[in-house]
């Protein structure tokens, strides 16, 4: 069956991709199970985190193996891979990057030594002060091996690194002490030959669930995963804690103090709706967003219809508040986005129509108001408009369920820089000119944040205000391609123009390098990266 190249065509627009998440991880302990197919199950339910590659490893108590490939979990795997994944513990992963290129050397989970055999790590999330760990790294381990050395760029693979330890330290007691070093939003599921392990960074910003089997333990993104595998949600892994699963049973401890600052675009936009965060169903703050939107900015239509299917909730609670009533107005295909085949200049000429056509029989001749999650460039919704105009649409009123964003996230969404985000430079009755609606209405912060029932203070809301709740270093040490090796024209070896490049440049040139490693106040976290 051939597999994919992880490069999936979400851009149909030019220069036009959603936000996507870093990846969702899954974690299973469960003698008498099949493993890998429950990770497999797992891993389809959390397919919308991350669709560029996928991995599940397991151990049966004395060995792990892995497998892994670039594109979908349905694309990776088959009933005979799966037939070879034989234990009672395993760990899956499914990526987006948001730290290192789209390749199969940076699918997860990644493998390292550990004191006393072998670790398998999954990663959701991204690490902020990667260059200094990377520098840690280095200190303790100088012949640098494992998947640093097999060209993976990563910060999950610095920290698999990190997870080396001593010979007198088990997995567990070095965990205890890499966790705290680590800075900006991580859950990680890592597993050695007998026991399994979930850590969540002291902020919390992604959900980690915790869940029960009739005969084990599972972990995972969100809860949607424990509902398809038929795990019991028994509560999520607390900020700054590592839970530890083995045959002794399950035991927690505290590695830093809780700090929560759960995403909320994890609410708006990133979760499946039949997922719950802290205590709150997605689905229902997504239409108590859709109906704070109406009362604050109202107009008289005679249709409500959402942007299929993110913006399906709130148009709803729109539709709820407003009393004006809900209609499908546009049909999606659902396939849009899951294809490896670049589309032809003709179909790019058609753009958005690959992925939304207009009902014109339902459109024709109304008022309409539609509902969608957030505009990133605005280019989307520029061919929405044009698009229902076309259909016969009188009048065309965009509503989004979120405030403008105008920042982008170091945490582990991937968002345009900020000179690309249409709402950076542009106030918003130039963003509605811009996309060429009737009128234009944000939800405001406040409403947002109260759909969500969680207080402001446990929130991160940075990339709708620029406030980032963990401390970010100065530019050159952020985004995706931090840990990339260079590459010369004329195929020299470029120098150490990478941290990566820094820690595994020859002797004589590693004070140098090294030297450019360190932590430096964050200049401005706006700029491109």
């Amino acid at each position: 069956m051939p597999g994919g190249d992880g490069l999936l065509n979400h851009d149909l627009l030019p220069n036009e991709k959603g936000p996507q998440d870093a990846c969702g991880v899954f974690g299973v302990w469960a003698p008498g199970e099949e493993v890998a197919k429950l990770s497999y199950f797992g891993l389809y339910a959390l397919q919308h985190r991350g669709q560029e590659s996928a991995g599940i490893a397991t151990s049966d108590g004395s060995k792990i193996l892995i497998y892994k490939d670039m594109g979908l979990v349905s694309q990776v795997f088959n009933e005979a891979s799966l037939s070879t994944l034989l234990g009672h513990i395993a760990v899956g992963h499914t990526r987006y990057s948001t730290t290192g290129s789209s390749s199969w050397q940076n699918a997860q989970p990644t493998l390292g030594r550990t004191s006393s055999g072998t670790v398998a790590l999954g990663h959701n999330g991204n690490l902020t002060n990667t260059a200094e760990l990377l520098q840690l790294v280095r200190e303790r381990y100088p012949q640098v091996d494992g998947e640093l050395a097999r060209g993976n760029t990563t910060d999950t693979a610095v920290v698999t690194a990190l997870l080396t330890g001593d010979l007198d330290h088990t997995l567990e007691a070095t965990a205890l002490e890499v966790l705290p070093r680590l800075r900006g939003a991580y859950c990680l599921v890592f597993m050695d030959e007998t026991t399994l392990y979930a850590a969540r960074d002291p902020q919390g910003v992604r959900p980690l669930v915790l869940g029960r089997l009739e005969r084990g333990w599972v972990v995972a993104s969100e809860t949607a995963a424990l509902d398809i595998v038929g795990a019991s949600f028994v509560r999520e892994v607390e900020p700054g804690e590592l839970i530890t699963i083995d045959e002794n049973g399950l035991r927690t401890q505290r590695f830093a103090k809780a700090e929560p600052k759960g995403c909320v675009f994890e609410y708006v936009y990133l979760a499946r709706p039949d997922t719950t965060i802290a205590g709150r169903g997605v689905h229902e703050a997504r239409v108590e967003m859709g109906r704070k939107l109406a009362a604050e900015y109202p107009v008289e239509a005679d249709l409500v219809i959402p942007t299929p299917e993110s913006g399906t909730p709130a148009a709803i609670g729109y539709a709820q508040a407003s009393g004006i009533p809900f209609g499908q107005g546009l049909v999606k295909n659902s396939y849009v986005g899951r294809t490896f085949i670049a589309p032809s200049q003709t179909i790019r000429q058609r753009g958005i129509r690959l992925k939304l056509n207009p009902l014109k029989n339902v459109i024709k001749g109304k008022r309409l108001i539609v509902v969608d999650d957030s505009i990133v460039r605005g280019n989307t919704q520029r061919a929405l408009v044009s698009m229902l105009r076309e259909a016969g649409a009188a009048e065309v009123h965009v509503r989004i369920s979120s405030p403008p964003i105008t920042w982008p996230c170091f945490y582990g969404i991937d968002f345009a820089s900020r000179a690309e985000l249409i709402a950076t430079g542009l106030e918003i009755d130039e963003v509605r000119q811009s996309i060429g609606a009737d009128s234009l209405g944000y939800l405001s912060e406040d409403g947002m944040i109260a759909a969500t029932e969680q207080p402001r203070e446990r929130l991160c809301t940075a990339c709708f205000t620029g406030v980032y709740p963990i401390a970010l270093p100065e530019s050159q040490h952020l985004g995706k391609n931090l840990l990339e090796r260079p590459t010369a024209s004329n195929g020299c070896d470029p120098g150490p123009d990478s941290d990566l490049e820094a820690v595994l440049a020859p002797a004589a040139r590693k004070e140098e390098a090294l030297a450019r490693l360190g932590q430096v106040p964050f200049g401005d976290p706006g700029r491109p990266e």
